[in-house]
């Protein structure tokens, strides 16, 4: 993974849930979908913010699915005309921002294994209270710390991250959840 102007020493806030959120998710999404028209497959609304009633970095994530990450020509310049900032690449991904560092926009294919994990981590904390609250105790301790980097706070997650995407997976196998892009 490149990061774009290189490792960012931020401080980690924990906001309450916030119900603008989702609004904000949608005006973003607008955005996007009017620099992009049908280049963009399917604009979704992943992390923190996108799952009712969890605390949350005041972070819109968002997942951008094109047909191909890779070919940066044919979305890449405007996105960036509309106002967003490269932050990260890595082959079938690339993270664009906000200036203002308030959205993150996440770029990868229909169907990736990028966003199914999104889609399937989000759907799995709104449909289980007791997950979403376990993830949310986690990251309420996890703001008390210094953090040299978002990355270092985002990998010190992984551990209960996994295990919650482990139980998401068998819900998804006893349940039959398959992946809705663009259903927000």
């Amino acid at each position: 993974m490149v990061l774009i102007g290189g490792r960012e020493r931020r401080e980690i806030v924990l906001s309450e849930a916030d119900p603008s959120w989702p609004d904000r998710f949608e005006a973003e999404a607008t955005r996007i979908g009017t620099a992009l028209g049908d280049r963009a497959v399917a604009i979704d609304h992943i992390g923190s913010t996108s799952v009712p009633g969890l605390a949350a970095k005041p972070i819109i994530d968002m997942d951008l699915s094109v047909e191909d990450p890779n070919d940066e020509d044919a979305y890449l310049a405007d996105l960036l005309a509309a106002g967003y900032e490269l932050r990260v690449r890595e082959p079938g991904h690339l993270m664009v921002r906000t200036p203002e560092l308030d959205v993150h926009v996440h770029i990868c294919a229909p169907g990736s294994e990028w966003s199914r994990r999104h889609l399937l981590f989000r759907d799995h904390l709104r449909a289980h209270p007791a997950d979403r609250e376990l993830y949310e105790a986690l990251k309420r301790d996890l703001v008390t710390r210094e953090w040299d980097d978002m990355n270092d706070y985002a990998d010190a997650k992984s551990e209960v991250v996994t295990a919650i995407l482990e139980r998401a997976e068998a819900w998804a196998e006893r349940t039959g959840w398959a992946p809705e892009a663009g259903a927000r």
